[in-house]
């Protein structure tokens, strides 16, 4: 198998060919306490920066979703400390003016799209920004809903805002109050309520881990045509 120069924390490494960043980190021998979740593309955790060898552009990436590249020059990136905010969206009358006065920052915004330009999922952070600044929630989650909390467009953003906990509260008021009621959840969730499930949800409770997997294979898929 070929194998890649790559550069980890300054120091080279010869990873084979086809190894994503994080499988490159621990064929380094990294043990992976931090900067690792899901390993699915799908948590955030493993934020990653590198430059490529004779190109001066900062690169972002998931690492457990990006394959090295010969003379790749990577880092891991911190979790860059949020203030967290706590509010009681029952007691939540005036949506855009809690959002100020929970993240006054949003303020702060130069529309300068560093955020943007770093985001490995190629979110339009920038335009949710604006939209919740105007007060257009609706629009404003819907750009946001693929974010992963990754922290990226932080490190980034020289307004210092926390862009994925602005997002985080407009999903919640749009999920709470602004979005469609689904009929089919409301039925659900009373049958739940109920017990209905109940006597089913033992049942898969007691089983071992591998005839839940044997009952996952055998589950019937109904394909909904659109």
């Amino acid at each position: 198998m070929a194998r890649l120069p790559i550069y980890i924390m300054g120091k080279r490494y010869d990873i084979p060919e086809g190894y994503t960043i994080l499988k490159a980190f621990e064929y380094a021998g990294f043990k992976m306490i931090r900067g690792c979740g899901c390993r699915a593309g799908a948590c955030g955790a493993c934020a990653t920066v590198y430059r490529l060898d004779g190109d001066h552009h900062l690169r972002v990436a998931l690492a457990c979703q990006t394959s090295i590249e010969a003379g790749m020059i990577l880092s891991q990136i911190p979790f860059y400390p949020p203030q967290k905010k706590t509010y009681d969206l029952d007691r939540l009358t005036d949506f855009y003016g809690e959002l100020i006065k929970l993240y006054p920052e949003v303020t702060r915004c130069m529309g300068c799209n560093a955020c943007t330009k770093s985001c490995p999922q190629k979110i339009q952070v920038l335009d949710y920004i604006g939209a919740s600044l105007r007060g257009d929630f609706e629009t404003a989650a819907e750009l946001s809903f693929d974010c992963l909390m990754c922290g990226i467009c932080v490190s980034r953003c020289p307004a210092e805002l926390t862009q994925y906990n602005i997002a985080m509260y407009v999903r919640r008021i749009c999920g709470k109050f602004l979005g469609k009621k689904s009929d089919q959840l409301e039925k659900r969730t009373g049958e739940i309520n109920a017990g209905i499930y109940t006597e089913e949800i033992n049942r898969l409770k007691k089983m071992t881990p591998e005839e839940l997997k044997q009952l996952y294979a055998q589950r019937d898929i109904v394909q909904k045509k659109f």
